[in-house]
């Protein structure tokens, strides 16, 4: 079996954002534009694909990271043409505070980030946080100023709460035309056009003339934006600074290298519910987020030795991946979702765990489109998939190939915050409690069980209640 996607053309991400900024909002729409779902679930009515489980459609909350397989090509290139279509491994990550592991963990295995934000309130807590943890991990990222159609709601302002709270280096891309009830388009900066979304659920992108009226203002920003592009490449700045007009392929191939460097992060503007924006978003990923092959080298070291060692995204190096999530299937049983990093895997063959020292075989291989399953048989470097059949594998264990092992960086979990006594209404009991938090133990690692020495009792511990 050949790969079907050359590894640059696909791209890794999360959606990332504090809670309620309308990131599964986000996350569904992707979903529906690139054709996953034929149906946009809203969160309101409880019927997302991205919210599975049963306590999430309830509360309105992500709890779990869901990875999702999607394609997408560009809006600006002809129909027919898909030179530049990509694949997406989309994982959408919880906002509220008590699941920060879920969020540190898929930053992780991610390559590049989309930060939503909430156009009323700008930078929150949460996002400040996220923010950190994706500093630490050097994730490239790009920002969406969502909910501009809510009463008070501000691009300026939000914008300027990132540059003030976040990152000096965010750059506005495109600016909205009206606000609030009046939301309509956007203008996008660099090309200096209008883009309404038109049709059933905004799916008709159409490009438009700016009118007069934001003239001004369009052009004074997109000097601000050539400005902070040219800065990163000598050759632009000397042409910018003698007057020439720069090619858009040349300011958009400058802001990609930017971008992945994390010297500039680009601003979109929109708003989810009411369809307007989300394409340009995936338009941005597509050119700015990097690919398996953008980022350095994955660093391991050698169980035995120590030895540092690097594996690159490619094929036909050993394989090497890394044990991300342990989720329970109703339907399969205990699934390992898995980043991989380097060489490929075979449905049906042994994995060695060389965190635990053991071998494992896979029986199967998923790929997953939120709570659905596609069974592969191979699954190549730069990819994200879910494996059956690990017995011993918890989150943040390595697998590779036994001739080579590798343990790679491991994800760092913070300490649980709060614990509660627990015990079982019967005798009988006893045995489903204990099978029950080991369960959970295995999925989510900020869950601990201890007992008390002195009284026997069992006592969980966890992030948050």
């Amino acid at each position: 079996m050949e790969r079907d996607y050359p590894l640059e053309k696909v791209r890794n991400f999360g959606i990332i954002a504090h809670i309620d900024a309308g990131k599964t909002t986000v996350s569904e729409r992707i979903l529906f534009y690139t054709g996953v779902s034929h149906k946009i679930g809203e969160v309101h009515e409880g019927d997302t694909v991205m919210d599975w489980m049963e306590q999430e459609r309830e509360r309105g909350i992500t709890i779990t990271s869901a990875a999702t397989t999607a394609f997408w090509s560009p809006t600006y290139m002809p129909k027919d043409d898909l030179s530049r279509k990509c694949r997406f491994n989309l994982i959408d990550t919880p906002g509220h505070i008590d699941f920060t592991i879920e969020v540190k963990r898929s930053l992780r295995v991610l390559d590049g980030a989309v930060v939503v934000f909430d156009g009323v309130a700008g930078v929150e807590p949460q996002s400040e946080t996220n923010w950190r943890y994706a500093d630490e991990g050097k994730v490239p990222r790009i920002c969406f100023i969502n909910k501009l159609d809510r009463m008070g709601a501000s691009f300026e302002k939000s914008y300027q709460s990132i540059l003030d709270r976040l990152t000096k280096y965010a750059v506005r891309m495109q600016i909205p035309v009206g606000e609030e009830e009046h939301f309509e388009a956007v203008i996008d900066l660099l090309r200096m056009k209008l883009y309404r979304f038109e049709g059933e659920k905004g799916m008709q992108v159409v490009e438009d003339e700016i009118p007069a009226t934001h003239l001004d203002d369009a052009k004074k920003y997109r000097g601000e934006l050539i400005e902070a592009i040219v800065e990163n490449d000598e050759k632009l700045m000397n042409d910018y600074l003698e007057g020439k007009e720069i090619a858009l392929d040349d300011l958009k191939r400058i802001l990609r290298k930017a971008t992945i460097e994390n010297k500039l992060v680009p601003v979109f503007a929109g708003s989810a519910l009411k369809n307007k924006g989300v394409q340009l978003v995936l338009d941005a990923v597509v050119d700015y987020l990097p690919s398996p092959l953008d980022i350095p080298p994955t660093k391991g070291h050698d169980p035995k030795t120590g030895e540092e060692i690097f594996r690159k995204a490619d094929d036909k190096e050993p394989f090497a991946a890394l044990a991300f999530k342990i989720a329970t299937d109703p339907y399969v049983g205990q699934l390992a979702f898995f980043r991989v990093y380097s060489g490929t895997l075979d449905s049906g063959s042994y994995v060695y765990n060389a965190t635990k020292g053991r071998k494992e075989r896979i029986s199967r291989i998923l790929r997953m489109h939120a709570n659905e399953r596609e069974e592969v048989k191979k699954v190549f470097a730069g990819e994200i998939a879910a494996a059956v059949g690990l017995k011993e594998t918890l989150t943040s264990d390595s697998l590779c190939d036994e001739e080579h092992p590798i343990i790679l960086e491991r994800i760092i979990v913070p300490e649980p915050v709060i614990s509660m006594r627990i015990e079982p209404k019967t005798k009988q009991d006893q045995e489903k409690m204990g099978l029950a938090l080991s369960r959970l133990s295995a999925e989510d690692p900020t869950f601990r069980v201890t007992s008390d020495p002195e009284t026997g009792e069992t006592i969980i511990w966890g992030m948050g209640e």
